[in-house]
């Protein structure tokens, strides 16, 4: 026993003996349910034709009106063929009269309505397109097909465009479909007779639901959502359509398939092709170029439409007018085309589960969401009572006075105070929607005069640029241009920064996207032009890769740093969303990038210093070749099987082991595996265990290195690995522990003293390997050592590497005695005679003073000095992307580099670092001399 109807208010009857007409026709009803049957009957002549043709059915509905519903839908499934005309149309009565009633007494709320009336939409679509399928099949016009096809409609799929994908149908609505067909179900040969078939099938269904007989219509059935409906057929293949889109598709197309969603015949089919036209529809990058499309469409709408102009209610468009429904939608859907490509919780296909989507990531303000919510709702309403009255797909408010009182008698409401609030609420719409577009009359751009500071002759070449050869993208420029032409004035050294902008602006290869970004949101220019008056590197990379901005505006750009665990799960999301390897790979490096990007500006704006940078740096390498590693695997065990025995581990070496590495750092790494007992790898193309790790190895060093549309991930070096470059790439777990126990050199062991495994190939197998790898490690540099065999040998390494590279200068803070090699040295020198296990040059020169060799002062002073070069280690890479010189580094970036260093001045700094190197080439010299071993050439 289900509900009777829930009654929350009441119409009034506009014409209460027609109300009362209705009444005589149902007497089992009484109290509130008669009076809802006679304002609803008295306000609306179709309301009241309804009840006089369902009179019998009417009060059993309001008894149970979940059960009613129910019986519709059983009703239409159980059809006949022949029947399904006038069964279709008595049961859409049905749904009318209840849906209708529900809303009116305030039963079901708005998205109770208009979910009911979809669901029962797309259930009138399926039954009718199936009909037809069966039809033909049975008669053989669809070649190869047989009954057991009839249940996915042979293919065919229509997909639920507009409101009626987003469970919204209005009332009185049209249903807007897109009817396409998987080509691949049919040989070739049968092509064309099955395309006609299917377009027979799709006319003679949307003529079961449309065409007007005298029990009335189902639907009104529209098709011109297909790609160019001029000229193509109402059926298309999928492959045809899918080509359209990815050479023609405008943006009102990408912003209409937002709501869409297969609704009948082929589920699966019509999801498979939504899912190919994922990357038309969600651009990866921040679109906001999209908004000045949605204003243009807005425009044609309002011209073509006319509903533009003044204010006035009576009259009014509650859906295309100023302030109404569209707006709303547009404003919601343009969002989401700008955001839902890099977010897929913004791409929800409901307008007010969109905005909450947006209000929750703070794309759109939660005030403001919940404001346009309600009036959405409170529109929605309007439109329902007026479509109520003669049930005719209009949006406008009556002319008339009788007209506009029979729609607030549905409403139960005073006409003058339903005219003042809809009037409101019109208003308020459209001032809080108009902001985000452009306005309405274009507005002049104003040819402004570059500030006396700026170069004339820069500023004269920048129209040649390919950025802004196109019409668009010059007019966006311009309109940029003098705010970005007055920040660059303001700069400490204006015709540096400049000239680095010029640079900025030559290397992009298109500026529509971009200029649109910056013009959405301004505070972006502030950070450009810091970048490219500070940081050559990161400007250069910005040319190339303009999208990283997308990040900067994403929410958490200026957050902490996250932890280990939560990074990786980053890129696993976004690894996720990918269909194949190259698009993985491809993710990869765009995912990198923003990271790699956004620790830069964190260092450039002095919210992490050198060494925080250089942890985050290695960091981040490590996890994507933690998450890389498994994807290549993946890959090539398609081919030639899973890993055999225990699997590999990645080894990291020098920097990247140490944990600390910069903007440019190459990644040093081994691999090492152990095949266990097995010989060869089960797959396809078996190998052998020794050639398989060789070319897995080559396989994920070739996924890190290479260069793809999105760029390269990292320089690999491979030569700390056992015999160098002469050794195998990848090396067995039993090999590498006999070659560092028996034939190893010492400075292959100082090596191993900043080895860490970062990846298991695959994880949890390979977690056994990379544990027995660490254990040795810890195990083998634990032993006890005799300094006498250890630093002569070191004092022969300062001397090669002395005769090998020598420093460019005092900027040269990595090269040459007593400067970061030197130190790193003397630091894994210390781990050596010490015992320790520890990784970075801080244990190292602990071990230093543990084993007796430096003193704790000596020590303490190898510390200072090697952050202090670190410090200008990094920003060198970071501002210049080589050492610096300081007759060419610019005004930015000497504040930059003092800021990081905590010096005054270049001058205070440049006589700080000589002594340093001095002072530590002595300490190590000193030392070296005190156990004999020297070397005089250094």
């Amino acid at each position: 026993m289900g509900h009777s109807l829930d009654i929350q208010r009441l119409p009034r009857a506009f014409d209460p003996d027609l109300g009362q007409d209705a009444l005589v026709l149902v007497p089992e009803l009484s109290g509130d349910q008669a009076a809802l049957v006679a304002g609803a009957a008295g306000s609306s002549p179709y309301l009241k034709e309804l009840i006089t043709r369902e009179a019998d059915w009417v009060a059993p509905a309001l008894a149970d009106p979940e059960a009613a519903l129910a019986h519709i839908t059983a009703d239409v499934r159980a059809l006949a063929p022949d029947q399904l005309k006038p069964g279709l149309r008595r049961a859409k009565r049905q749904l009318a009269l209840l849906s209708g009633l529900c809303d009116l007494a305030g039963a079901w709320d708005l998205m109770q309505v208009t979910t009911a009336l979809t669901n029962f939409a797309e259930l009138c679509a399926d039954v009718a397109i199936k009909a037809e399928i069966a039809a033909l099949i049975r008669r053989k016009k669809l070649p190869g097909l047989t009954d057991a096809d009839i249940e996915t409609a042979g293919g065919l799929t229509l997909l639920a465009m507009g409101k009626m994908g987003a469970y919204e149908l209005n009332y009185s609505s049209d249903i807007d479909m897109i009817c396409l067909f998987d080509e691949t179900r049919f040989d070739p040969d049968d092509f064309y007779e099955a395309r006609q078939g299917m377009v027979r099938a799709t006319r003679n269904m949307c003529t079961t639901l449309s065409e007007r007989t005298a029990d009335g219509y189902v639907f009104r059935t529209d098709l011109r959502l297909r790609p160019d409906p001029a000229v193509t057929p109402v059926a298309m293949a999928m492959e045809a359509a899918e080509r359209y889109y990815e050479s023609l598709g405008r943006t009102w197309e990408r912003a209409a398939y937002i709501k869409a969603r297969p609704c009948a015949g082929d589920l699966d089919a019509g999801a498979n092709f939504l899912q190919t036209l994922r990357p038309f529809v969600w651009r990866r990058h921040l679109d906001f170029a999209a908004i000045q499309d949605a204003h243009d469409m807005r425009l044609r709408i309002r011209e073509n439409k006319g509903t533009g102009g003044s204010l006035t209610v009576p009259g009014h468009d509650m859906k295309l007018g100023r302030g109404g429904i569209r707006e709303i939608e547009f404003f919601t859907q343009t969002r989401q085309l700008i955001a839902g490509g890099r977010d897929e919780s913004l791409r929800s296909r409901g307008t007010l589960e969109g905005l909450q989507a947006l209000a929750s990531k703070e794309w759109v303000p939660q005030d403001i969401c919940d404001q346009l919510s309600a009036h959405y709702v409170a529109h929605r309403e309007v439109e329902h009572r007026i479509q109520m009255v003669h049930d005719a797909q209009t949006h406008r408010m009556p002319q008339s006075e009788d007209g506009i009182a029979r729609v607030a008698c549905l409403m139960d409401r005073d006409r003058a105070e339903l005219m003042a609030e809809v009037k409101a609420r019109l208003e308020q719409v459209h001032e809080l929607t108009e902001g985000f577009f452009a306005p309405d009359t274009p507005v002049e751009v104003v040819q402004a005069a570059a500030p006396e500071v700026l170069d004339d002759d820069i500023l004269a070449r920048w129209p040649t640029y390919p950025a802004l050869r196109s019409a668009r993208g010059a007019q966006i420029f311009e309109r940029l241009k003098p705010e970005l032409l007055a920040r660059l004035a303001r700069t400490a050294q204006p015709a540096e920064a400049l000239v680095a902008l010029d640079g900025f602006l030559a290397g992009l290869p298109a500026g529509v996207q971009l200029f649109s970004l910056f013009e959405a949101n301004p505070q972006l220019i502030d950070l450009l032009i810091d970048i490219v008056g500070t940081s050559g590197t990161l400007a250069s990379y910005l040319s190339r890769n303009s999208s990283v901005f997308d990040a900067v505006i994403g929410g958490s750009f200026f957050a902490d740093w996250p932890e280990r665990k939560a990074l990786g799960q980053s890129l696993r999301l976004v690894l996720a969303h990918e269909d194949d390897y190259e698009t993985r790979l491809d993710a990869t490096r765009r995912w990198c990038k923003e990271w790699h990007f956004r620790i830069g500006v964190h260092h450039l704006r002095g919210l992490i210093d050198a060494s925080d940078a250089g942890a985050q740096y290695a960091e981040l390498a490590e996890v994507v070749i933690a998450e890389l590693a498994p994807i290549v695997m993946d890959q090539f065990a398609l081919k030639h099987g899973p890993v055999p025995g225990r699997g590999a581990a990645v080894l990291a070496m020098g920097s990247l082991g140490a944990g600390q590495i910069n903007a440019l750092s190459d990644l040093d790494v081994i691999v090492i595996y152990d095949p266990g007992d097995e010989d060869t790898s089960n797959g396809p193309r078996p190998l052998a265990t020794r050639p398989y790790y060789a070319r897995l190895t080559q396989a994920l060093i070739t996924a890190l290195t290479a260069r793809m549309s999105q760029g390269q991930l990292y320089e690999v070096d491979m030569r700390l690995r056992p015999s160098g470059t002469q050794g195998p790439v990848a090396t067995s777990f039993e090999s590498f522990c006999q070659y560092q126990r028996n034939d190893a050199w010492v400075w292959e062991h100082l090596a191993l003293t900043r080895a860490r495994v970062v990846a298991a190939i695959p994880t949890p197998i390979a977690e056994g390997l990379s544990q027995d790898i660490t254990a040795f490690r810890e195990t083998f540099l634990g032993a006890p050592r005799s300094r006498g065999a250890i630093l002569p040998e070191v004092a022969k390494m300062r001397a090669r590497l002395a005769a090998a590279k020598v420093p460019s200068g005092p900027w040269d803070a990595k090269t040459g005695a007593g400067r970061m090699m030197d130190i790193e040295l003397i630091a894994q020198t210390g781990v050596l005679l010490s015992n320790a296990t520890g990784h970075d040059v801080a244990a190292g020169l602990t071990g230093t003073v543990a084993c007796g060799w430096l003193d704790a002062a000596d020590a303490a002073e190898l510390q200072r000095s090697y952050e202090l070069f670190l410090s200008v280690q990094t920003a060198a890479r970071l501002v210049s992307g080589k050492a610096i010189n300081a007759q060419t580094l610019g005004e930015g970036g000497a504040q930059f580099l003092c800021r990081s260093t905590g010096y005054d001045d270049l001058a205070e700094l440049e006589a700080a670092l000589t002594q340093s190197y001095q002072s530590c080439a002595d300490i190590i010299a000193a030392a070296l001399a005190r156990e004999g071993a020297t070397d005089h050439d250094i």
